[in-house]
């Protein structure tokens, strides 16, 4: 079995309570880390961990594969999982559409959605390379290095729909609902993979009415089963999705920074409001609607309560 790099599960309470034990005994150094209860390294093994208050456990680094078979799941977890998954879920061979979404939340930069269409082998393929939700993915680099195998995986498609500021605020101003513009992205993210293959299922995270999407698919979508559920990072196809979208509002944020000469920090901070006075300082009001979501709170405090 290849190896793997990276490693995710859920952990009960007890669980948690006892690896922390365990890792202390088997000399790993602990660190804080932001939302769990603790992370924790072992550099001769090459393996960091980190527990988080969701329950869910994350395991990185070149020695993830023996942390995995020979302690986790043997001792603590008492199941093997680990180059079974498949077995254990068939249905994550399924061939199977996923779409996810970047910059939602993000004052500066685009709206990406986009969508991977995965096979048998395509999946198989991805869970060698450690797919998994972009958000447990840290820094920009590895997003991109992962992106990168995934556009080049055998028996994967991909599709992305980048709505740039001007034209997200446009949107905005008509339909005047956030979650309208993501499920008009959705559904022409799985029209256009539709165009390129034939897929009876496409999945995504749920927001707002389940009918969004739906109401929004044309002729070739009317056909396709639309599974929405909360956390459809947790599938392959969707994670996938969810790495390239993210890696292109990255690229384009960086793309619009660049333009006109201010770093476009992610987010919706005050430190992001700070930024937003700096490039109308230079370019004018009128600039800031083509690099920003105008509908935020963000906006009306870059102008001191209103804007237009």
């Amino acid at each position: 079995m290849p190896k793997r790099s990276s490693y995710t599960c859920s952990l009960t309470a007890d669980k948690v309570t006892r690896l922390k034990a365990d890792l202390r005994a088997r000399g790993f150094e602990f660190r804080e880390v932001p939302y769990a209860h603790f992370g924790a390294e072992h550099r001769g093994d090459k393996v960091n961990v980190a527990v988080y208050k969701s329950g869910k456990l994350v395991v990185q680094g070149k020695g993830t594969t023996d942390f995995v078979q020979f302690y986790l799941e043997p001792i603590l977890l008492g199941e093997a999982r680990l180059g079974y998954e498949h077995i254990l879920d068939p249905t994550m061979l399924e061939p199977r559409i996923g779409v996810d979404e970047s910059g939602k939340g993000d004052f500066f930069g685009p709206l990406v959605v986009a969508g991977v269409y995965v096979n048998e082998a395509a999946a198989k393929n991805l869970m060698e390379i450690g797919v998994r939700d972009s958000k447990l993915i840290k820094g920009d680099a590895r997003i991109a290095e992962i992106g990168k195998q995934i556009r080049a995986t055998p028996g994967c498609m991909f599709d992305v729909v980048a709505i740039g500021p001007e034209a997200y605020n446009r949107l905005h101003a008509k339909m005047r609902n956030v979650n309208d513009i993501l499920g008009w992205g959705h559904a022409r993210v799985i029209e256009n993979l539709l165009a390129m293959v034939s897929c009876g299922k496409a999945i995504s995270d749920q927001f707002g009415n389940k009918n969004i999407i739906k109401r929004a698919l044309m002729e070739r979508g009317k056909k396709i089963e639309l599974v929405q559920r909360h956390k459809a990072e947790s599938d392959l196809a969707v994670a996938a999705a969810s790495i390239i979208a993210r890696d292109g509002f990255v690229h384009r944020l960086g793309a619009l920074g660049k333009e006109f000469g201010v770093k476009l920090p992610k987010g919706a901070s005050e430190a992001v409001v700070d930024v937003a006075r700096e490039l109308v300082g230079k370019h004018g009001r009128d600039a800031l609607a083509r690099v920003a979501k105008m509908h935020f709170r963000t906006a009306q405090k870059v102008f001191g309560g209103t804007h237009t």
